[in-house]
């Protein structure tokens, strides 16, 4: 396995070349349409949509997802125990306190999000707070953790505005075209057709692309950081045994969209049999896959990581 810090820098490079990508599909499609509607300036409306939502994206796409989750900050006060483990743990990460934020919601789960470690929030659900322990939590922490030290957070988060993005600009290719059948022939049809068909199937492969190796990244930091692989299997278990989903979140779209920043996917019920086409598919690696791996870290594995 390579080194955290190349990690790291894949990680950076890949938010750089995931905002050129998406602003080149964008100016793409407003290429396509502009020559479909004999209007040059469709592709200039294109190029400046393409760099606001660069822009939003870094800056604004946390604000967007914990209103998905209906997150609420949760103040000192009301759990400080809550935050003085976090405080710990990224004391000892070597990172700035992040923002805690608390999800009404029976289901265990969590997840972090922002731009970077100085603007960082860790989420968690009410269900993760009930059902654990300290050390449990501490693991689960750790995990979010470190997809922060790791720089997980920001492209995982504009993915979120990019796959949405996406989505609708699909539907505005459809409807463009319904409303326009007596424009262009056989051809415009089809590569109005690909893009339809493309564009979604980007998302998802973008967030199957972000989400799996991440998770077994920020399971080895949390062990890094907590020197107990113990207490993120047994969170996991725990996790896993739940068989309610996570209910707080917006409509089904959004959810499907900021699925892939949970420690758990909380669309699919833990305890949902998965068959190789599906674990193909999910933007999360096998728990149980997780749960061993953490498992088979001995002592003697703990001094060499």
């Amino acid at each position: 396995m390579k080194s955290v810090y190349h990690y790291i820098e894949t990680n950076k490079v890949k938010t750089w070349f995931l905002m050129l990508l998406f602003a080149g599909i964008i100016i793409g499609i407003g290429w396509y349409l502009s020559y479909y509607y004999h209007s040059p300036a469709i592709l200039l409306y294109a190029t400046f949509f393409s760099l606001i939502s660069n822009v939003w994206a870094y800056w604004f796409s946390d604000k967007m997802v914990l209103n998905m989750a209906n997150a609420r900050e949760l103040p000192y006060e009301e759990n400080p125990e809550l935050h003085r483990i976090v405080e710990n743990l990224a004391i000892t990460a070597g990172l700035p306190k992040p923002k805690i934020f608390l999800i009404e919601d029976p289901a265990p789960n969590a997840f972090a999000t922002g731009r970077n470690a100085r603007h960082a929030v860790v989420a968690v659900t009410t269900g993760l707070l009930n059902i654990l322990d300290r050390n449990e939590l501490e693991g689960v922490i750790a995990h979010e953790l470190s997809h922060i030290r790791h720089y997980d957070i920001l492209i995982s988060t504009i993915a979120v505005v990019f796959v949405g993005t996406l989505s609708m600009l699909a539907r505005m290719v459809l409807h463009s075209r319904g409303s326009s059948r007596e424009r262009g022939g056989v051809f415009n049809l089809i590569i109005t057709l690909v893009i339809i068909v493309l564009l979604p199937l980007i998302g998802t492969l973008l967030r199957l692309a972000l989400s799996r190796k991440r998770e077994y990244y920020a399971d080895l930091g949390a062990v890094l950081l907590t020197r107990y692989p113990e207490g993120l299997a047994s969170a996991l278990e725990k996790i896993v045994s739940y068989e309610t989903r996570v209910q707080q979140l917006s409509p089904l779209e959004q959810k499907q969209s900021i699925a892939h920043l949970f420690i758990s996917n909380p669309l699919s019920s833990p305890k949902r049999k998965v068959n190789l086409f599906r674990s193909l598919f999910s933007t999360h690696p096998p728990i149980e896959e997780r749960i061993a791996r953490l498992r088979a870290m001995d002592e003697s594995a703990l001094t060499n990581i």
